[in-house]
């Protein structure tokens, strides 16, 4: 049974349940006495049907369709076309001629602003050198890109139109596992913009390590296929909680397991790109020794089986200042239970510079809290800012790194203690590669300097004299140097 059909079955079911809930409490009901055998006509029960639910979801989807665009981008390269004759002809160093190549991609948006701002996903956009939206009335104008945000995957867009139909946004946080949802976007071709899907919260709180550094993600069963990235989510009050950005696939088309950016987490980024035109994030200052789970729980004797062991705290950081120490427990934020590192550290993230939060820690046994003003994570804000900034360090480079988290750390055994970043995608042809560089290898140092995250790593790169580049390299627990030239 496919899918869809589940999701038919799954509705219609719920939606008889709820009637027959209903028809329980009206004085016409089945009565279900075992003297009583007559079962009651379809026509003179409750008006309250399948219907009236039907129509609701209908409603729903008219009202918000208009919000929903498509968008179509556009990258022109230069490519060197070899003629394969030119040896035979007298000159085998002919390097060809060069021919424009046109890429072009799909995805979708939504306008959320009367001033005609377009929330999507970065990996929509990133590396195009034309944006044009598409809108349900089939007008097609130019956008401009206001900024973007690789490490939640948010982009956001701005069209010049009257009147734009904007969409109102609703509390992401107030979606729970089980809520009904809609599933708007343009899946697979233009031709298909504005296909409506209906599903529930499938999950919340899901990470999507090889996508985006933070994330929430929130899974829905709404059917959710390649183009649909930058759509909307939206819930039973015809409000968007979420931003369809992601599917997990065997097949690479709907499975049935999709993944929307809260629209809480989105809106706050989108903010700060069009107040400051780059996005500030909370800092805290510590790193993770390691994760609670039941059977670490009771080798630390600890009766709460969630929490984040801390490791090292820097000085003079937020953590150090609050009086956060190697060895405690961080088991609650804001009195919110930690689930693991990976949430906790998106949760940090999302709060501003400035904001104060409340960690409730255990130390020697005992329960305490701690309250933190969070300072703010610099090396960030050019990425931000201006997308081109970093996929231009990337290419000259040749590749591309990611902070080490959980999950990376168990799929290649590193021990929680390990700071650094993990390497990904080297160019085949890039001097990275020639001088021995490989992906997941881990980067501990540039230079001589240690580094921790992604921002120290490209902080330290940049710094670099004479365009030649120093890595220390972790590789099957064994040390490595290896340098080339930019």
């Amino acid at each position: 049974m496919n899918t869809t059909v589940r999701n038919i079955f799954g509705v219609a079911a719920a939606v008889l349940v709820l009637l027959g809930f209903n028809m329980a409490t009206n004085d016409n009901a089945i009565s279900l006495s075992e003297n009583d055998t007559k079962v009651e006509s379809a026509e003179n029960r409750p008006a309250a049907s399948l219907k009236d639910f039907n129509d609701a979801i209908v409603d729903i989807a008219e009202r918000t369709n208009p919000s929903v665009v498509t968008i179509t981008t556009k990258r022109t390269q230069e490519v060197r076309v070899v003629n394969p004759f030119s040896q035979f002809f007298g000159n085998p160093q002919d390097g060809g001629q060069t021919r424009e190549r046109v890429q072009r991609g799909l995805g979708s948006g939504v306008v959320v602003s009367d001033e005609g701002y377009i929330l999507t996903n970065n990996h929509v956009i990133a590396d195009t050198d034309e944006i044009r939206v598409r809108l349900f009335n089939g007008n097609e104008v130019d956008a401009e890109l206001v900024g973007t945000d690789p490490q939640t995957d948010i982009a956001v867009l701005q069209i010049d139109v009257d009147n734009p139909p904007a969409l109102e946004l609703g509390n992401s946080d107030n979606a729970k596992v089980g809520s009904f949802v809609l599933a708007i976007g343009s899946p697979l071709s233009e031709d298909l913009a504005h296909t409506v899907s209906f599903g529930i919260v499938s999950a919340r709180g899901r990470s999507l390590t090889n996508l985006t550094q933070y994330g929430d993600y929130i899974q829905t069963d709404a059917a959710i296929n390649p183009g649909n990235s930058g759509g909307a989510l939206i819930d039973v009050n015809g409000q968007l909680i979420g931003i369809n950005s992601a599917i997990a696939s065997r097949s690479g088309g709907n499975d049935g397991i999709g993944f929307a950016i809260p629209i809480n987490l989105a809106k706050r980024i989108m903010n700060d790109l069009i107040e400051d035109g780059e996005v500030s994030r909370g800092y805290l200052g510590m790193y993770m020794a390691g994760e609670v789970d039941q059977t670490m729980a009771k080798a630390l004797g600890l009766d709460d089986e969630r929490g984040i062991i801390v490791g090292r705290v820097e000085d003079d950081s937020p953590a150090d200042e609050a009086g956060l120490k190697g060895k405690d427990v961080i088991v609650s934020l804001n009195e919110n239970k930690i689930r693991d590192w990976d949430s906790f550290r998106t949760s940090i993230a999302v709060f501003k510079p400035g904001d104060e939060i409340t960690l409730g820690i255990i130390r020697g046994g005992d329960t305490m809290e701690l309250v933190v003003t969070l300072g703010e994570r610099t090396g960030e804000s050019t990425a931000a800012g201006n997308p081109q900034a970093q996929e231009s360090i990337d290419e000259r480079l040749g590749f591309t790194v990611r902070d080490l988290n959980s999950d990376i750390r168990r799929q290649l055994d590193i021990a929680n203690e390990t700071e650094g970043v993990v390497v990904l995608n080297v160019s085949d042809g890039s001097n990275a590669y020639e001088r021995g560089l490989r992906s997941e290898d881990v980067v501990i140092e540039v230079g001589r300097d240690a580094i921790d995250t992604t921002s120290d790593f490209y902080e330290k790169t940049e710094e670099a004299e004479g365009n030649i580049i120093l890595l220390t390299v972790l590789r099957n627990d064994l040390e490595q140097y290896i340098a080339f030239e930019l």
